[in-house]
């Protein structure tokens, strides 16, 4: 695995577009675009050592509705090793990170666009797995989020687990790790679980075509969108630094001292690409959950109506003056109230919640899906 130098966790998460090549002392650091000059355009950072050593690649973004993957990947990609290639692809899918959606305007999952030993189905997903092929990673790890916590059945949820093909060992080291150091919640610790057969869904994800096809050690990274923005992201680099790192002790625990994410990160202000009105003090926050408690959002079908609920949205001033929903990706505001049922007309289906207090606004995305 690659070493990472301490602390590096707690670099800028600021990403820079323009290509360019830079040298630090023993490790040099270049970028370039890919899908140059469409609206899918985005940017691939390869950082490499001096020191030879195993290539691993880090992708996030493949849903833009997944703000703690591409915000987690953006500070990795600033990382510091002191062996091998780190290759990072912090917003791999712009136009849906651009909407804030999990798919394209197209509705296209970008993670269903990878079949194994053929071609990728897109040409984004083309270009992405060209990047892979030219590296030859050794490590494959990619940062997704989910509004349901795994519990052995993927369609209830999967967040809160790393999933791996035949690495399950490592990931079990890694999991108890950031279990026993960064969760306090035990119905939040991470699981593990394994990747899908070909012919069972989910299928055709980035991971599996890595693993089948390259032989590379792959690990999809899922946390529970439900938990704060900054701590999602903690998880995130905590789990890839640790799966980068040279092995883990025996017990898979490592002193204080030799922690690398420090708690400060938790402090951290973390931008969302969202953009609010209203002061940062008095604006509200909007959540939506679904009801029953126990229905995903990832396992509804065509047809089927969920009930959303808007009415644990909370504002530092009183109460929320007014709950405004968006139905469909080309809805306008127009239902109002705390709860609202949605009939799901298509796959991968958006609802946006609005609310305001005191002329301060925010606004919540969920998606209704059929998978991760």
């Amino acid at each position: 695995m690659l070493a990472t130098t301490g602390g590096c966790v707690l670099a800028s998460a600021s990403i820079t577009g323009a290509a360019g090549q830079t040298d630090t002392g023993g490790v040099s650091q270049e970028s370039f675009a890919i899908r140059e000059g469409t609206a899918e355009e985005t940017t691939v950072y390869v950082t490499t050592a001096d020191a030879d050593g195993p290539t691993a690649f880090v992708i996030g973004g493949m849903h833009g509705n997944e703000v703690a993957g591409y915000t987690a990947a953006g500070k990795i990609s600033n990382w510091t090793i002191e062996v091998g290639t780190l290759v990072t692809i912090p917003e791999s899918n712009a136009v849906a990170i651009e909407r804030g959606t999990r798919n394209d305007q197209h509705g296209n999952n970008l993670n269903r666009a990878f079949p194994e030993w053929s071609e990728p189905e897109t040409e984004l997903a083309r270009a992405i797995w060209d990047v892979v092929s030219k590296y030859q990673p050794d490590v494959v790890i990619d940062l997704h989020e989910s509004t349901g916590i795994y519990g052995g059945d993927v369609t209830n949820g999967v967040g809160q687990a790393i999933f791996t093909g035949t690495n399950s060992d490592e990931a079990a080291q890694v999991t108890d790790f950031v279990n026993r150091n960064y969760v306090d919640d035990s119905d939040l610790v991470f699981q593990v679980g394994g990747f899908s057969s070909p012919d069972v869904q989910p299928r055709d994800l980035l991971v599996h075509k890595a693993a089948r096809d390259l032989g590379a050690d792959a690990f999809l990274a899922e946390t529970y969108s439900g938990v704060a923005l900054e701590k999602r992201v903690q998880w995130h680099t905590a789990i890839v630094e640790r799966l980068l790192k040279d092995g883990v002790s025996p017990s898979g625990i490592l002193s204080d001292s030799e922690r690398t994410v420090e708690s400060q990160s938790q402090t951290q202000t973390i931008e969302t690409a969202s953009v609010d009105s209203g002061s940062t003090t008095d604006k509200p926050t909007a959540k939506i959950t679904t009801l029953p408690t126990w229905t995903s959002a990832s396992s509804v079908q065509k047809g089927e109506t969920i009930t959303l609920d808007g009415s644990q949205s909370k504002s530092p001033t009183g109460g929320i003056d007014c709950y405004e929903w968006k139905i469909g990706p080309d809805g306008t505001y127009e239902q109002a109230g705390p709860k609202i049922d949605v009939t799901v007309e298509e796959n991968n289906y958006p609802v946006t919640l609005r609310v305001n207090s005191n002329g301060a606004s925010d606004t919540d995305e969920i998606t209704l899906s059929t998978g991760c």
